[in-house]
């Protein structure tokens, strides 16, 4: 059995002539946290999107638990165990929030596994209060969290998250963070994030971006105190 979940070998992608993404090696461990950032157009939204199938590589491989995923299409890569959230999110507003979670839940288990994913599921992300309310009726961030619920609830063995606090308030977004390190309890998890703030509650290490390229891989202690990352990203508020 490989040692990594994920791993990328010489990952590009071109638009035209255009190189978004140049020669990326990324390897990440099973139950590792990682945090994608850097400055506007540095790759990593496209080095994302590569990873859920959404966009795929001009040349390079993609490896989830050993197997070659680069030609995988976007269910195939969901089939296969990698829960994916996007920024925006993708709920069934018309149903409760239990009801959300089922659906999930029943994609990937039978009805009895399923029914105990659910409660599980809502007991370890503190929304059992949320259980019956109906999804339309939710805050932004509450939102965002039954979505993440659903994703759990699928028992994925990788979680892809784009930008999860995105235009989440200060409460809504420390939540976020006992969240998503609950959920890295059973799943790796790769974060691709801008607020500073909220990287520093989860990381552990963070892969710095630049020009398409992996500039800096280190601890966030380190990463914080590298002079050129603070001179090409942590100086911006801009992202991609």
């Amino acid at each position: 059995m490989t040692e990594f979940v994920l791993e990328t070998r010489a990952l590009e992608k071109r638009f035209g002539g255009v190189v978004a993404v140049s020669n990326v090696d990324f390897r990440l461990a099973p139950r590792e946290l990682r945090c994608l950032i850097g400055p506007n157009g540095a790759g990593k939204s496209t080095f994302f999107k590569m990873l859920t199938a959404q966009l795929k590589p001009t040349t390079g491989q993609i490896f989830f638990g050993g197997a070659d995923i680069t030609a995988a299409q976007p269910h195939q890569v969901c089939q296969m165990g990698i829960g994916i959230k996007n920024q925006v999110p993708d709920v069934f507003n018309n149903l409760t929030v239990t009801e959300n979670i089922s659906v999930a839940a029943r994609s990937r288990h039978g009805k009895a596994r399923a029914a105990a994913m659910v409660r599980e599921v809502m007991e370890r992300l503190s929304l059992t209060h949320l259980a019956n309310s109906l999804v339309a009726n939710l805050a932004h961030g509450q939102r965002q969290w039954v979505e993440l619920a659903m994703v759990v609830a699928m028992e994925p063995k990788l979680i892809l998250l784009d930008e999860p606090t995105a235009g989440m308030t200060a409460d809504e977004t420390n939540k976020t963070a006992e969240l998503i390190r609950e959920a890295n309890k059973t799943a790796a998890i790769v974060v691709v994030e801008h607020d500073m703030q909220f990287i520093k509650q989860i990381a552990k290490t963070v892969t710095v971006f630049h020009q398409g390229k992996v500039l800096v891989e280190d601890t966030m202690e380190n990463v914080q105190g590298n002079p050129t990352v603070r001179e090409v990203y942590l100086g911006h508020d801009d992202d991609d």
